[in-house]
């Protein structure tokens, strides 16, 4: 039992603070995205082991009809994160943009979280946003019709709704000049941080859950009944639902998770064209 407890309470902040060390040498390394790269699929597989090993929920440890499409949603959204930090090169490049402000001077580190909070704080209002319009809903619906919480979940975003989330906060630091390296270094944090957030892992963060957007307050978002999931909205940080009025500490059973009535496809081409189908 007390292996179980330090594994419960240590896991989270000793891996991702792992990964947040790895994100600090990758200016160093000669091919710093390859190495961002592989941070990010070792994150990926310690929190896929952990669930495995310490399930939340024993049910959701099985694959289901969804498994298949889950994968390519991981693969194709990884690859287009990593492509768009190379693309913020080139256009820089090819723009001559030098950019408005940036402390450049400051710790990479520093610089990588300094990142983080037009990108977190653009996640967060589009994914409000995302539960009020129509056709917003029915892109961003992917995520939520999972009938189970598990390590892919993170990247269960149809391709146009993750363009749509992080495209305001990618403007802005491009605006203002912040290097590519920055912008990678974060969104490898951000990557192994939503497996965390969506995992069926059974872990706890303590005083950290009020900060942090994880899974022992996240997954009250997924609830199935759509009024019940209008709750802790953020991606990273938790501060803009505190600002906002949507942090919600649970006082009652997760219950069901989904969207009442199942009625988003299965395959991952079905997933990709339902937001735009007159029926949906």
């Amino acid at each position: 039992m007390a292996a179980r407890s330090i594994v419960r309470y240590g896991a989270y902040p000793v891996l991702m603070a792992a990964v947040i060390l790895g994100v600090a040498v990758a200016p160093w390394r000669d091919v710093p995205l390859a190495w961002l790269a592989g941070l990010v699929m070792a994150g990926l597989t310690a929190v896929a082991l952990l669930e495995h090993w310490f399930p939340f929920d024993p049910r959701w440890r099985h694959p289901d009809r969804d498994f298949p499409a889950d994968v390519i949603h991981a693969v194709i959204n990884l690859v287009v994160m990593h492509s768009a930090v190379l693309g913020f090169v080139v256009l820089r490049n090819w723009v001559g943009w030098q950019g408005m402000w940036w402390p450049n001077d400051w710790p990479y580190l520093a610089q990588v979280f300094m990142a983080g909070l037009p990108l977190d704080l653009s996640l967060y209002a589009v994914h409000r946003l995302s539960h009020r319009y129509g056709f917003l809903w029915r892109v961003h619906s992917i995520l939520h019709s999972s009938r189970r919480l598990y390590w892919l979940n993170g990247e269960r975003r149809h391709p146009l709704h993750a363009a749509l989330m992080a495209g305001p906060g990618l403007v802005v630091l491009g605006v203002l000049g912040a290097p590519a390296e920055v912008v990678g270094g974060w969104l490898a944090i951000l990557a192994v941080h939503l497996a965390f957030q969506h995992s069926n892992f059974d872990y706890r963060a303590g005083p950290l859950r009020y900060l942090l957007g994880v899974a022992e307050l996240h997954r009250w978002h997924h609830r199935e009944r759509f009024e019940d999931a209008q709750v802790n909205f953020g991606e990273f940080w938790l501060i803009w639902d505190h600002c906002f009025g949507t942090f919600y500490q649970p006082r009652s059973p997760l219950g069901a998770i989904g969207i009442e009535g199942d009625p988003v496809p299965h395959r991952y081409g079905e997933q990709l064209v339902y937001p735009f189908r007159a029926d949906a």
